[in-house]
């Protein structure tokens, strides 16, 4: 097995360490921005459930508006972002590259889409529920965490899961513009210096992530489902 990863995977063997370190800051990355994101989305998504023409707290001027901005800064290619928003990044970190310098173009990138996702997982959730609830004299609070967020919850995972795997690949944007992690591993070692088997088993790395989401996604799918 030695003959065989010197042969084949040279540069591999000479980069352990630095393989461990961009896989750690792709995880750091990926949790920070999946926890400020996921808060930020969640709630942004929510309120255009509660404020859409069908919802709890129908509201057409709100609505419209975070309709329209959640759909321009989607429409925006994530790439363009990170040169954008630098002011910014560089206002709230005091820097532009790094780990912690990429949570904000990731976070900005990634609440709209997130919003989105949740948008259409609430929606499935059976109208009559929400219908039975109002009845019973549930408040609009009320309905959003013991009905929209309960009996949507399977769905909220799926959306869940489906953001975190964009948010991979978002990482390894970031990567190229000296972000860290192990798109910018894959980039700069494999890509640049034409050693071929650092950008191979980078791009392994980010894949057995991404089936590890998917994994632990199906499994709390099938356990929330009823």
């Amino acid at each position: 097995m030695q003959t065989f990863l010197q042969n084949y995977f040279p540069n591999v063997l000479l980069l352990k360490q630095e393989f461990i370190d961009s896989t750690i800051e792709t995880l750091y990355m990926v949790f920070w921005t999946a926890v400020i994101a996921g808060i930020l989305g969640t709630l942004l998504g929510v309120v255009l459930v509660a404020t859409g023409p069908e919802g709890i707290l129908a509201n057409r001027f709100i609505y419209n508006i975070l309709e329209k901005i959640i759909n321009v800064c989607r429409s925006i290619p994530f790439i363009i972002m990170l040169a954008l928003i630098q002011p910014l990044t560089r206002f709230l970190t005091g820097t532009t590259i790094g780990t912690t310098a990429a949570l904000v173009p990731l976070v900005i990138g990634v609440i709209p889409f997130f919003a989105r996702q949740i948008e259409n997982a609430l929606l499935e959730v059976d109208s009559g529920v929400i219908e039975a609830a109002e009845s019973m004299g549930t408040s609009p609070l009320g309905i959003i965490f013991r009905v929209y967020l309960v009996e949507g919850l399977p769905s909220i995972i799926r959306v869940s899961s489906v953001t975190i795997i964009n948010l991979i690949g978002l990482t390894a944007m970031a990567g190229a513009i000296g972000a860290g992690g192990l798109g910018n591993l894959a980039i700069t070692r494999g890509y640049n210096r034409f050693q071929t088997d650092v950008t191979i088993v980078a791009t392994l790395i980010i894949l057995v992530l991404v089936f590890a989401s998917q994994f632990i996604s199906n499994t709390l799918i099938k356990k929330t489902s009823h």
